[in-house]
This record gives structure tokens, sequence and C-alpha cells, in this order.
């Protein structure tokens, strides 16, 4: 596995709480990403079975139980 660096500016403050509280800076950042990263992939799922869907309500049930019973017969 590779890595790469990624940076990011925050204000002094806020730097010198997180040292003063111990916070594992690079533990907390990448949770952080990566959990946006899930967020946006969930998305693009959602998306994609909403046209899935879309596409599937035009086709009648009769249409589905055919091509199942083809898809039988030919195994």
């Amino acid at each position: 596995m590779s890595y790469v660096t990624v940076s990011a500016k925050v204000r002094r403050e806020l730097y010198l709480k997180l040292k003063k509280y111990g916070v594992p800076i690079s533990k907390v950042i990448r949770a952080a990403l990566e959990e946006e990263v899930r967020k946006r992939e969930e998305e693009e799922v959602r998306a994609a079975l909403s046209k899935a869907q879309e596409i599937l309500s035009r086709i009648s049930s009769a249409e589905i139980v055919e091509a199942i019973c083809a898809s039988r017969k030919e195994r």
C-alpha cells in the first residue's frame, strides 16, 4: 500500500488545542476523509439504484417473468 501526504491549514489556536488535548491529528484527518469518501460512494450507489429503478419500472412484470423463464430454459 502506498501513501501520499495531504496537508491542511488550520488556525494556530485550533492546532494548539489539538496538541494540548493530545488529539492524534493524522488519525482524525484520515478518519474524516475516509468517512467523506464513504458518504460520496453511498450517494453514487443511491443515484445508480434510482436510475436502475427508473429503467426497471418501464418493464412489465410479464416481461420479467418471461425473461426469467427463458433464462432457466437455457440452462
